[in-house]
């Protein structure tokens, strides 16, 4: 890649931001300024090839403008004539794509106590901040805005995202979601247990005043704690999703919940043992299996959901470190984790000799799931793309979210489609459509410049050099760098 800067200052860039939000009205603290690589009144991108996010073929050797943290122009592919002020970056060889809308991207790790290689540890099963590391690892892997999807620190996740939009902190736009809203038997020391509707509602009152954006149910509410929590939060214009077990996919459908996570897995409403009110005991895989994505019980929940306008959240990533030998082994995400993390995550992968195999079929289970996600988008649901970063320390922020990528396009969707998925999508369900989630004129410069071509070779999704976000470029390597070593410590 090659620069040609042309700045009247080194200040005057950052006098210059956007005032698209109070991040770009503020100068950006010292801190942040170590990882921007871009910063000019006007940047263009020369030569670059287009995938705009809306499941359009990429388009060759465009001009991408970039003006106050907007779009400004897409153009032919020309030789920008030099002026004061504007940074080209000759991309021939690159591709640019909208910033990641990563919708189940959470900022704590999850950590087994004194785990060993024969799969022993201790309780309780913990859930450390990541504070540090993750918005750093997330901005890093081209995501520009995210949504929490359950909050164990709310307080520490809003004082984040308010230092970040100050430009204090690096990171990417965050929709903080609240602390789980979970029945009783947690897994989860750090988890509320609801007493009842009047306390969901509650919870939902307290925190939407506190700046929450979006509430997540968990596996042990009651379907009369989640109406309540959907009928609190949306008399504030705000979502509900969950990650259910005691309320079926149909029945949290009907009671009006916005989205449900982890695409088909946690769905119990086949389970035997199902009761009501109550998580089953194989927590929705034997529904999984028995749910013929062809079969007339598999059409009845997709239209249902579609009727309901549910949206489902895919988190491919999590799921996939139960299948023998995957997720392929990254150097980089190894060199992410701390020492410890890094422990537990290679003790994972490997079962013990001496543990009986699994009672389930992993790899059918999430060739299932990839049949049923692609089905539910096929008949008009809206599918979103998350990491979930809790498997096994495996899922890591920024290179999971690349990864729920990949695994989209193994569910047969094409590279274009499963980056629309990753974007425009999630813009979608946020309602920031208008603002994110494309590259077209009008919108803010969230982007993403990547070495290689991901519509032809979706592997390069991996290659990510720079992130715009508001239009400003952040280095990806210096940021990945300054997290060295440290996620799951901090």
């Amino acid at each position: 890649m090659r620069e040609r800067h042309f700045l009247i200052s080194y200040a005057l860039p950052f006098l210059l931001l956007p005032s698209v939000c109070a991040q770009q009205a503020a100068s950006l603290s010292p801190l942040v300024q170590k990882y921007v690589r871009v910063s000019a009144p006007k940047v263009v991108l020369e030569h670059v090839r287009v995938i705009d996010g809306t499941g359009q073929p990429a388009v060759g050797d465009r001009n991408v403008v970039i003006e106050r943290g907007k779009i400004t122009a897409l153009d032919a592919g020309s030789d920008t004539p030099t002026a004061d002020g504007t940074t080209v970056l000759d991309l021939r060889g690159y591709t640019v794509m909208p910033g990641i809308v990563g919708m189940h991207n959470h900022l704590f790790y999850a950590a087994e106590p004194n785990g060993d290689s024969n799969w022993n540890s201790e309780p309780p099963l913990l859930l450390p901040q990541m504070t540090f590391s993750a918005p750093r690892l997330y901005l890093a892997g081209g995501v520009t805005t995210l949504r929490t999807t359950g909050s164990v620190e709310t307080y520490t996740d809003l004082n984040l995202k308010r230092a970040i939009e100050e430009g204090k902190l690096p990171g990417p736009h965050i929709d903080v979601t609240g602390p789980y809203l979970d029945g009783p038997h947690s897994f989860f020391l750090q988890v509320h247990e609801l007493s009842g509707p009047e306390e969901a509602r509650q919870m939902v009152e307290y925190w939407a005043d506190r700046g929450v954006t979006s509430f997540k149910a968990y596996m042990g509410i009651t379907r009369a704690e989640l109406k309540a929590t959907i009928e609190a939060a949306h008399k504030r214009g705000i979502k509900v999703t969950g990650h259910l077990c005691s309320v079926t996919y149909k029945e949290a459908a009907e009671l009006g919940i916005d989205d449900l996570e982890h695409g088909f897995f946690v769905n119990t409403q086949l389970d035997p043992d199902k009761k009501p009110d109550e998580c089953s005991s194989s927590m929705g895989t034997y529904t999984l299996e028995h749910l013929d994505p062809n079969g007339p019980e598999a059409k009845d929940l997709i239209d249902t959901l579609v009727k309901h306008h549910v949206a489902i959240t895919s988190t491919l990533p999590v799921f996939e470190d139960a299948i023998p030998g995957r997720p392929p082994l990254r150097q980089r995400v190894l060199e992410a984790m701390t020492p410890e993390a890094r422990e537990a995550y290679l003790y994972n992968r490997e079962r013990p000799a001496t543990m009986k195999p699994s009672k389930n079929d992993w790899a059918m289970l999430f060739k299932r799931d990839l049949q049923m996600e692609k089905a539910f988008a096929a008949a008009g649901g809206l599918l979103l793309a998350g990491l979930d970063p809790t498997g096994d320390g495996g899922v890591v922020p920024g290179f999971g979210d690349q990864r729920e990528i990949e695994l989209l396009v193994e569910a047969g969707f094409s590279p274009v489609e499963a980056i629309s998925i990753a974007t425009l999508n999630g813009a979608t369900y946020l309602g920031h459509q208008d603002k994110i989630g494309s590259i077209t004129v009008g919108k803010n410069a969230d982007l993403v410049i990547i070495k290689g071509d991901p519509a032809t070779s979706i592997s390069d999704i991996e290659q990510v050099e720079i992130v715009f976000k508001d239009g400003v470029g952040y280095d990806s390597q210096k940021l990945i760098d300054s997290t060295k070593g440290r996620y799951g410590q901090y």
